[in-house]
């Protein structure tokens, strides 16, 4: 569907304020989930009738998700998943049971909560002139449309932090928080302690909490807001522990681990964790843990058979994703440090062996030496670019200039993701690997340009 209806209200979405593109506020008073509360109050409260999972984490709160709902949904229930940001298309971030909303849907929704907004806009003296922004917009939708649907789950991925974001708004049967490390530091603060603090904001009074952060210093700051708020904690490594088992060396295409988990209720595994990395198995046991924590709330439990046929064959977009073969190509939506650190761990242990051509782009606020310091190591042949349709990627001959003169690296130079590819398959025998990284919004463009626009939809 892209008839005039739905352009006009992508048009209305993406004329708000929307911190993904314009980048991160400049001061934290610029997030206040005290407008999301009232717009929702207007809407009639449609987040007060919904089961939760509210996730949180600097890394694998996205994939986390993921798994949770694949799972509830195979349990039997029809499960709501609001993820951001979307790749390729805004219906991305509202799914039920897997599947996007309906462009006509969403239509409907927007025509119906526009006067709402266009009300709290004109009369709330709170916004302080500022209108209701992108997100703050998209996530009363999502509520909405679950709560209309009869969703009997949701899982509700939080957008930045935890304390201030807009998706705050909740009350949770379970609130997870997947890890800590340093990202937007400049909002969230520039100590573990600090940034845990932020992100524990989602654990609620006499709530219920899933917790996979190992950092000793996390830790300690999560601990004490949740003795504060007085919420059950399960944390990893104390009340669930993980075992992994890697693929066997050498590979000859792309393998998957395996995880078990021993939590306070039960023995899960040996699963095969359906995404690729070390990373992802920890992930994995958080979400085991969080539907232990869900049945233990009085939920429907689910069983080991339903999180089989929900992780069979489940794909997670841009999250260290095999997209075509002969060469590999691998995109990732690393923008971290961290996050590099385990994408090079997965190319090193669940890809096979061969020549690696890296393509990589990024974004203004992201720490551009870091990752390269970790990445560059592993490739023998570098490819800097730039994603075109957000304004804060870092121009290709400032990320090459980085290349060259910190790092003393050859370095070559593509305007944009397409053409880069095309100069990555040139340079890589069919026997090598191709890994795009640096951004989810290099990610969405590199995807489109090896998948084609209709299967990118999917």
């Amino acid at each position: 569907m892209r008839d005039e209806a739905y352009l006009e209200t992508l048009d209305y979405l993406y004329s708000r304020l929307d911190y993904e593109r314009a980048g991160m506020p400049r001061l934290p008073g610029e997030l206040a989930i005290g407008r999301t509360r009232r717009l929702l109050r207007k809407l009639g409260e449609p987040q007060d009738g919904l089961s939760l999972i509210h996730v949180a984490g600097t890394k694998g709160k996205g994939s986390t998700s993921v798994l949770v709902a694949a799972a509830l949904s195979a349990g039997g229930l029809r499960t709501g998943l609001f993820t951001s940001p979307h790749l390729h298309h805004l219906e991305e971030r509202f799914k039920v049971d897997g599947v996007p909303i309906a462009p006509e849907i969403l239509v409907d929704l927007v025509q119906r909560i526009r006067p709402v907004v266009a009300h709290v806009d004109a009369q709330d003296p709170h916004l302080s002139g500022r209108p209701l922004t992108f997100f703050e917009i998209t996530t009363a939708l999502a509520l909405l449309h679950f709560a209309e649907i009869g969703a009997k789950a949701v899982v509700l991925e939080v957008g930045l932090g935890g304390r201030l974001d807009s998706t705050n708004v909740v009350r949770p049967t379970v609130s997870v928080l997947t890890s800590i490390s340093y990202d937007h530091t400049k909002i969230l603060g520039t100590t573990l302690d600090a940034i845990a603090t932020e992100k524990a904001g989602i654990l609620k009074r006499n709530g219920r909490a899933v917790v996979g952060v190992r950092s000793p210093e996390a830790r300690l700051a999560i601990a004490r807001v949740a003795a504060a708020r007085r919420c059950e904690t399960r944390w990893i490594d104390t009340d669930f522990r993980e075992e992994y088992q890697a693929p066997r060396l050498p590979l000859t295409e792309p393998t998957p681990g395996w995880v078990q988990l021993e939590t306070w209720r039960k023995h899960w595994g040996p699963l095969e964790v359906p995404f690729l990395g070390r990373h992802q198995a920890l992930n994995a046991a958080v979400a085991l843990a969080t539907l232990d924590a869900w049945a233990e709330a009085g939920q429907t439990p689910i069983e080991e058979s339903a999180v089989v046929r929900g992780w069979t064959g489940l794909s997670f977009p841009a999250r260290v994703e095999l997209v075509s073969a002969r060469p590999w190509i691998i995109i990732d939506g690393a923008h971290n440090v961290d996050s590099a650190e385990a994408l090079v761990q997965t190319l090193n242990h669940h890809l096979p062996a061969g020549p690696k051509t890296l393509v990589f782009g990024t974004t203004r606020d992201k720490d551009l030496a870091g990752q390269l310091r970790v990445l560059l190591p592993h490739f023998e042949k570098v490819i800097v670019t730039r994603y075109q349709d957000n304004p804060r990627a870092v121009p290709e001959d400032e990320v090459a200039m980085c290349v060259a003169e910190e790092f003393g690296k050859p370095v070559m130079v593509a305007a944009d993701p397409a053409a880069a590819l095309e100069l990555a398959r040139l340079l890589t025998p069919e026997s090598g690997l191709i890994c795009v990284t640096g951004s989810l919004f290099l990610a969405a463009e590199a995807r489109a340009a090896v998948l084609g626009n209709s299967r990118a939809q999917a």
